[in-house]
């Protein structure tokens, strides 16, 4: 399982001069035992590898950039993301190559995409065992007969122990992530987080698909068990994207990134990448009991003194990740494709208490849903945030998005409106109050009200009108409290409902100001305002 590297067939994008050790398409369990050996990791009581990731807990969003060049000029959304300089990457790249030179890495040799039309080989090369298992996990795995002559479109090299230096490659710190989207080359150091090298294939992949009308989506997916009726879940982190998809009753696609092409929907990845905070078995049964197995990876997960996760601590980070192939996930999809969605749902956490927990929207109001990407944090989910804050991710993934938000909101309308598909807007966050006054939306009533949603139920029964949003609410819901479906009703002091209402509405008129000359009047029509609001 160990060669120099000189038998790798294709374009060899990361040419090292005197390659040291190279371990190829090792298997799960050589990997886990190559990251025990080598000291990176250890095993929990019931075998799962527990890995730390250092300083970075999560993405280095300051430290990613994008070449500009000739083909990426006009066609990345430059407001959005940071330019690197074709010949500062050229440097980058020298020396990448000379930080390489004599190591020993490790290469997966690896498919995005479950969709054998649209699937895209690629090569990555790493530093750590772990990594290797981490992105063999997360990526789709070839057959032994698909690795003959395999030659790799994309290509990732992911080197922790490399420091950039700004000076001489342009960076904004030691910590580097950069794209060549022209060369199909991606360069990540100083950093362990394992979501970059993901998140890298990822945001290749939201570049690259629109061009061939196939809608990259930040989504998790399910589908019934028999027959079609599949769905399709954005949300920003915390929002519930991978629980709520995570359905004993249907069969897992996947829980973070798909595409939606002329042929269906078809998931990116082959494993999920899932949140522990306040993990339990009881709440999140599939994913818990898929985090403790024996081969899964838990990142910066504290155990207790029997080796056994506490899942409750948050003192490394409140990102704390479970890694795990799909097959871990009892009732996961084989293909990893479906049909078009009948459903699209639009996740948020609102802890300003003022979105009812569900309302079906028009597809004017999808898109602009859609490209507002709103949800709210609350403190204690990441360092230095007090209180509630509003957080607008275009598309429910602005991070990931190197093209402009209007050329993905273009795309899912017309896959809505030429499939006839149905769209919610859940929320997940507080009721009765915003976040320290109200609770959070009971997930019983979350559940139930997704699952009429889905089977189609919930067509059948009597809708209100919004007066603020203007998207239609469930009246009511057997087996669901009628009190939480009018979010005002829900609310002690009504005045205070209405103040909280209307600062909601100016955060979403003032983020929307910068599309608005990209969308058509109906899509601008679709925004909140007060003036039909009960006073």
């Amino acid at each position: 399982m160990a060669d120099t590297g000189a038998d790798m067939a294709g374009t060899i994008l990361f040419p090292i001069e005197n390659p040291g050790t190279i371990h190829k398409n090792m298997s799960a369990d050589e990997l886990i035992q190559q990251s025990l050996e080598r000291g990176e990791g250890k095993l929990t009581d019931t075998g799962a590898l527990t890995v730390e990731t250092g300083a970075h807990t999560g993405r280095a969003a300051k430290d990613k950039f994008i070449v500009r060049d000739a083909s990426t000029e006009d066609t990345v959304w430059w407001d959005n993301n940071q330019d690197m300089s074709p010949e500062h990457f050229e440097v980058l790249l020298e020396d990448f190559l000379a930080h390489a030179d004599g190591r020993e890495l490790f290469v997966q040799e690896l498919f995005a995409g479950a969709d054998e039309t649209h699937r895209m080989p690629t090569r990555i090369y790493l530093e750590y065992a772990w990594h290797a298992l981490f992105i063999r996990y997360l990526l789709r795995r070839p057959e032994a007969s698909q690795l003959e002559g395999f030659s790799p479109e994309f290509t990732v090299v992911n080197l922790p122990s490399f420091r950039a230096d700004p000076e001489r490659h342009g960076t904004n710190s030691d910590t580097v992530i950069a794209c060549d989207f022209t060369r199909k080359l991606v360069l990540i150091g100083g950093t362990s987080y394992a979501g970059e090298t993901k998140k890298s294939v990822f945001g290749y992949l939201n570049y690259k698909l629109p061009a061939k009308s196939i809608m990259p989506m930040h989504c998790s997916a399910n589908k019934a068990m028999e027959g079609g009726n599949s769905a399709v879940f954005f949300g920003l982190s915390g929002t519930g994207k991978t629980t709520l998809s995570a359905d004993p009753r249907r069969t897992l696609l996947g829980d973070d990134e798909h595409g939606w092409s002329g042929d269906g929907i078809f998931n990116f990845e082959g494993g999920c990448y899932a949140k522990t905070i306040n993990l339990s078995r009881e709440a999140e049964p599939e994913i818990y009991e898929a985090s403790i197995r024996a081969g899964a990876i838990l990142e910066n997960v504290v155990l207790n003194e029997d080796g056994s996760p506490d899942f409750d601590d948050g003192s490394l980070t409140e990102n704390a990740r479970s890694a795990y192939p799909l097959d871990f996930i009892p009732n996961a999809s084989d293909t990893g494709t479906s049909e078009h969605p009948q459903n699209v749902v639009m996740l948020t956490a609102d802890a300003f208490g003022v979105l009812p927990p569900i309302a079906k929207l028009t597809p004017s109001q999808a898109m602009y849903h859609f490209l507002s990407g709103y949800t709210a944090k609350v403190a204690g989910t990441e360092k230095g945030l007090d209180g509630v804050q509003a957080t607008f991710s275009t598309c429910f993934g602005a991070p990931f998005m190197p093209r402009h938000p209007s050329v993905y909101g273009n795309l899912l309308r017309e896959l809505i409106a030429g499939h006839d598909v149905d769209c919610w807007l859940v929320n997940t966050g507080w009721t009765g109050g915003e976040y320290g006054v109200g609770h959070r939306m009971p997930i019983k009533a979350t559940r139930a009200l997704l699952n009429a949603a889905l089977n189609g139920s919930l067509a059948d029964v009597e809708m209100r009108r919004d007066p603020v949003f203007g998207f239609q609410v469930p009246l009511e819901l057997e087996g669901v409290d009628s009190a939480i479906l009018n979010p005002r009703d829900t609310w002690e002091d009504k005045a205070a409902y209405d103040t909280q209402a209307k600062a909601l509405v100016d955060m979403f008129i003032d983020n929307f100001e910068k599309f608005e000359s990209h969308v058509d009047p109906d899509v601008r029509a679709a925004a909140p305002a007060m003036r039909d609001a009960a006073e």
